[in-house]
């Protein structure tokens, strides 16, 4: 395919769950594959100087209600997790590792990760809750806290998180189609026009 949507994104973003529910059939749609950038939002935040919309109280209160707005509208179901925020490095580190290790499996760790985060609610900070997770959706979760110890794992993901600050990524998710970038779930139009 020449056509390619590149999706930095962040497990721990609700708007991030919100574009993986349907990025991959807007790009099966229009004949593009779309390339999982797993970026470690903490670190674009440090870089930029950017932080959560939560961290603004009124501001806080008006995402979760445009996220639920568009949860409706995609007809997908969305929480606000009330453990949130989560740090996500070792979770963020698994995706790589997964990527990487175990591409086939890549998409089955992002449906059990994202419905844990924001459809169930769980405390992904509990390393216990999250290898429960990973035992439920079939990985053995001992294999994938391996694999967040590995320095090539920790390397891509900096390098990835780097490359996005570079590029002029300051959230997530952000979404290029060759040069041009568009930053979050709400811009998911322009990534189908810019794909047509």
């Amino acid at each position: 395919m020449s056509k390619a949507v590149e999706l930095f994104f962040d497990v721990g973003s609700p708007t991030s769950y919100l574009a993986w529910t349907q990025l991959p059939a807007l790009c099966a749609k229009a004949g593009a594959a779309l390339v999982y950038r797993p970026t470690l939002l903490g670190g674009v935040f440090q870089a930029t100087g950017n932080a959560s919309p939560a961290t603004i109280a009124a501001k806080g209160r008006y995402m979760n209600d445009d996220m639920a707005r568009f949860a409706a509208r995609y007809g997908v179901p969305l929480i606000v997790n009330p453990y949130f925020p989560i740090n996500t490095l070792t979770l963020m580190r698994g995706a790589v590792g997964v990527q990487l290790r175990m591409p086939a499996r890549f998409d089955d760790y992002l449906r059990a990760v994202f419905k844990a985060m924001w459809v169930t609610g769980l405390d992904l900070n509990d390393p216990l809750v999250a290898g429960r997770v990973l035992h439920d959706a079939g990985f053995d979760s001992a294999e994938v806290m391996a694999l967040t110890a590995d320095a090539e794992v920790k390397a891509v993901l900096r390098a990835t998180t780097e490359e996005a600050v570079a590029r002029g990524v300051f959230g997530a998710p952000t979404m290029f189609v060759g040069d041009t970038m568009f930053f979050g779930q709400d811009r998911l139009d322009f990534v189908r026009a810019a794909l047509s």
